[in-house]
């Protein structure tokens, strides 16, 4: 599989897609979840996203779920060195049954306690790619990111990331720790999809920030930078009737866009999903999109989407719709 590196020129290299676990442990069982991450890592894929949270909001979880399966997969197949780990902290509710109105946050205790938890949970020694999962501004940016310096320092965390945190907030935090001499945020995730929604209509997900042009361009003149993408395929809308777009994407721009999709797909014999995800991967800057499936035949398709390349011709009418 394509490969890339993450961080900057000494950060790990990865594979190009992402699989995304947030559902194993919970609505997908335990042994679909490990056939999917046996086919993901038989196809050259490495870079497994979780987190301490995934998925507090079903009735009857706790957020120990996708943490819990990959840890136990990863101890089942030995497999440890083979792939690069990416989890966050910082969304986990403190109350149970609550929501994120009872975040843990970024504060420095939880930085240490949500690390020693997600890598007893991992089975493992270290987290390859760590995360600030939501942004808090009830504590300093020098608290969190020394916090997560330290972490670094001993070994127990290599990249660090900001997911859900604006261009803005991600340079200031960049400033901080250039100054103090830290590890620094190098990688930044946010909600990403070739259908753009209205930025003044809220999304059903409150939590999610979405990619603007600015974080595109912020993120291109950065080499050490680099973009992940969650919500890739908008839980399905590209291809099923059954999976409504929100009201965030009800304009006029979405038809037009729709319809150049699927006349591109049709053109390269490929799926909605798949151009979604070659128009990711291969733009400018480029983006590792993270692919959440349910079972081995929709990972299947998506792993198609590596290998897919788009005619400068049908970029260029995917971009102008």
């Amino acid at each position: 599989m394509l490969r890339r590196r993450i961080g900057g020129p000494s950060g790990p290299e990865v594979s190009a897609l992402c699989l995304g676990t947030l559902p194993f442990g919970s609505t997908v069982d335990e042994r679909t979840s490990f056939a999917i991450l046996d086919r993901f890592v038989e196809a050259g894929g490495n870079l497994i996203d979780t987190s301490n949270n995934y998925v507090f909001w079903l009735p009857g979880s706790t957020g120990d779920e996708s943490e819990t399966t990959v840890g136990r997969w990863l101890a089942d197949r030995h497999l440890r060195e083979e792939v690069v780990i990416s989890t966050k902290f910082g969304g986990r509710p403190t109350v149970p049954g609550s929501g994120l109105e009872t975040a843990e946050g970024l504060s420095a205790p939880v930085v240490r306690k949500a690390a020693q938890e997600s890598l007893r949970r991992l089975g493992t020694d270290r987290i390859d790619l760590y995360w600030s999962h939501i942004e808090d501004r009830t504590v300093s940016l020098e608290e969190t990111l020394g916090a997560l310096n330290a972490l670094v320092s001993e070994g127990h965390v290599g990249v660090l990331g900001a997911s859900n945190h604006p261009a803005w907030r991600v340079e200031q935090a960049r400033a901080v720790a250039q100054v103090n001499g830290w590890a620094s945020y190098s990688c930044v995730q946010q909600r990403y999809s070739y259908l753009q929604p209205r930025f003044d209509v809220a999304l059903p997900e409150a939590s999610h920030v979405h990619v603007t042009p600015e974080v595109l361009d912020y993120v291109g003149s950065e080499p050490d930078l680099t973009l992940m993408a969650y919500s890739t395929l908008l839980f399905g809308a590209y291809t099923r009737d059954d999976k409504p777009l929100s009201a965030a994407y009800d304009h006029p721009g979405t038809a037009p866009r729709l319809a150049v999709l699927r006349e591109v797909a049709s053109e390269l014999d490929a799926t909605p999903s798949q151009v979604v995800l070659a128009w990711l991967l291969h733009g400018t800057p480029p983006v590792i999109p993270i692919a959440g499936v349910s079972s081995v035949g929709q990972l299947d398709e998506l792993l198609a989407a590596v290998d897919l390349r788009l005619e400068p011709e049908q970029r260029e009418r995917l971009d102008r719709a």
